[in-house]
């Protein structure tokens, strides 16, 4: 290998001696699932605050809440995942630790979620496990590397 700080390593990102974000496969599918995600969650969101007919109207929920209300907590959370993989996309150094809260956050509202819209529910759960898993699995490869 040469002793060149900018040389790069397959998969990586030249990083002028300083340790860079985006160097992994992982990190790119977090961050492209996490924008993903988000625009769904967004989709939800303006569904369910517009009152569309597709949800389920469940009498006796434990976590049951006002569909306007889970709208507006899917949209403003669409949107900050949707940022959050944009700023991974872009190589955030703090977008990795904030990607992992926010898919947590994420796939507990829509656990909490299940009974309005099952299918899509069970969708965006799985995207934000693939999410923690890839962010995880990414910095556990870049740590090996160095």
């Amino acid at each position: 290998m040469s002793s060149n700080p900018t040389a790069t390593s397959a998969g990586s990102v030249p990083t002028g001696g300083s340790r860079h974000v985006m160097r992994s496969g992982w990190t790119l599918f977090a961050a492209v699932l996490m924008i993903v995600g988000g625009i769904v969650a967004i989709l939800e969101g303006v569904s369910a605050i517009a009152k569309d007919d597709v949800f389920v109207r469940t009498a006796n929920y434990t976590y049951r809440f006002n569909l306007n209300g889970w709208g507006w907590v899917h949209l403003i959370l669409g949107i900050v995942v949707m940022l959050a993989g944009f700023a991974l996309l872009g190589g955030a150094f703090w977008a990795r630790a904030v990607g992992v809260l926010l898919a947590g956050l994420s796939l507990i509202a829509n656990f909490l979620w299940l009974p309005y819209y099952p299918f899509w529910a069970i969708v965006l759960i799985a995207m934000n496990i693939f999410i923690i898993w890839a962010l995880c699995a990414g910095s556990l490869h870049e740590s090996a590397r160095t």
